[in-house]
């Protein structure tokens, strides 16, 4: 075979035809391709997350399935000031664009009180003690008690007017009052003792006295 008629399918016309059809077909099909990626993905369809701050869960997703969008509860906190059931946060955020059927993921505010431990108060605190270490753990506090023994001196914390015990728990924000002695017991004491002393100090000389008699006698 000579170089001549190596080279000569240059000259054939069918075989150029077949490469330019080659190729067309090529191009179709790589534009086909990208065409049904964007019909899978729905690139271009994009929708503003509406703003559901605030709204119940009902509401809110009736509000985004008007928008073609999906919800789910993913997590929950609690917020006194704010009905049970609200939405406290979501993401994406409002004005957000996404694809049709996204999935808006909801923060929502607690159904139910969440309950706490009460701090350790009775027994161990005074008075202002024991109202600080409650009001730094969201607690109120009602009215102060007063019952026999130290003066401020905290003996229990009731919530509801049942005393509470160690490691109670009670519902947050939880309004309770203190059983604080007001120091009449230690006065009592105080007086009980010094009548003890008088009493012996009387017996004692008592008892020199008459051990002078039994002397001079």
């Amino acid at each position: 075979m000579t170089i001549r008629d190596f080279f000569s399918f240059r000259e054939n016309r069918f075989f150029w035809l077949n490469i330019i059809g080659m190729l067309v077909a090529f191009v179709v099909i790589i534009l086909c391709v990208l065409k049904g990626l964007d019909a899978y993905t729905r690139h271009g369809e994009a929708v503003e997350v509406p703003d559901v701050k605030g709204k119940s869960l009902l509401e809110a997703r009736q509000i985004l399935e008007k928008h073609e969008l999906k919800s789910v509860v993913t997590d929950s906190d609690y917020v006194s000031t704010l009905p049970a059931g609200s939405i406290l946060d979501y993401n994406p955020p409002a004005g957000q664009k996404v694809k049709r059927g996204r999935i808006i993921y909801l923060n929502i505010n607690t159904l139910s009180v969440p309950l706490v431990n009460v701090p350790d108060v009775a027994d161990n605190s005074s008075l202002r003690q024991a109202e600080a270490r409650l009001l730094a753990a969201g607690f109120k506090i009602s009215h102060v008690e007063q019952v026999d023994g130290e003066k401020d001196w905290v003996y229990g914390v009731k919530y509801n007017g049942q005393r509470l015990m160690l490691g109670e728990r009670v519902p947050i924000n939880s309004t309770l009052s203190l059983m604080v002695g007001s120091g009449t017991l230690v006065k009592d004491s105080l007086q009980t003792n010094s009548t003890n002393v008088e009493i012996k100090e009387s017996q004692k000389q008592d008892k020199k006295t008459n051990a002078g008699d039994d002397d001079w006698f």
